[in-house]
């Protein structure tokens, strides 16, 4: 049967039931789980120094009132970093490839940020949709312009993405089809096209770790303007 390129992207399932809650479960069982000994093991250690940096790290451009989200913040930057990398892996399914998920992911988060300045400061958060000294006829234009900007935010994360983990899975499906295919007829060149995709999979695991950073970094700076 000839499949797609753009199959592996499809969710999948098992005598009808779709195993994407699985595949969002996985990455947690890989944690190893809080101990109350003293003397914690190695794992645990690497474990919580990772989440300490990860937390300094996204907490710096926030103020203190800020602080609250740093549980969510953390937890979502450790599941999409281990989402992101296990997709990596041959003959997995990587769920944040889907829009969906990532729209689901992006859209409450940023929508409860925007909660919080149109609680806390509903002056400053509606002020930042008209800059101060607009001229009088340029007023709705720009209202409706940093309307559409502000609204677009959430699919802009969740596009953002979704393109890059689609983009890098398909560049090392099609580099790894044509190693293959070549490796009969034509041996140096599969060679080559091997390195190409072993510096390709470098790559892609740097851009699942910067894109899991970046998306909720940019939660975090969201945050910052509306607190």
């Amino acid at each position: 049967m000839n499949l797609s390129f753009f199959d592996q992207f499809s969710s999948p399932s098992l005598l009808g039931i779709p195993l994407v809650l699985i595949a969002t479960m996985f990455p947690a069982l890989l944690l190893p789980s809080p101990s109350n000994r003293w003397i914690a093991s190695r794992l645990s250690t690497l474990q919580l120094w990772f989440v300490n940096m990860v937390t300094k790290q996204l907490m710096l451009p926030l103020d203190k009132k800020g602080h609250k989200w740093a549980l969510i913040l953390t937890s979502l930057m450790i599941f999409l970093l281990l989402t992101n990398l296990l997709g990596l892996l041959p003959y997995t399914f990587t769920p944040t490839t889907q829009l969906s998920m990532n729209l689901a992911l992006a859209f409450p988060l940023w929508f409860a940020t925007l909660l919080v300045g149109l609680r806390n400061q509903p002056t400053i958060s509606l002020g930042h949709l008209l800059p101060e000294g607009t001229p009088t006829p340029l007023i709705p234009a720009l209202i409706m312009i940093e309307t559409t900007s502000l609204l677009i935010r959430p699919l802009a994360l969740g596009v953002r993405l979704t393109a890059n983990l689609t983009a890098g899975h398909l560049l090392i499906q099609l580099i790894s089809t044509a190693t293959m295919a070549l490796s009969s007829t034509m041996p140096a060149v599969s060679l080559l096209t091997l390195l190409v995709l072993f510096l390709l999979t470098i790559l892609e695991v740097a851009v699942a770790m910067i894109q899991a950073y970046v998306f909720v970094l940019l939660l975090s700076l969201y945050l910052q303007e509306n607190i």
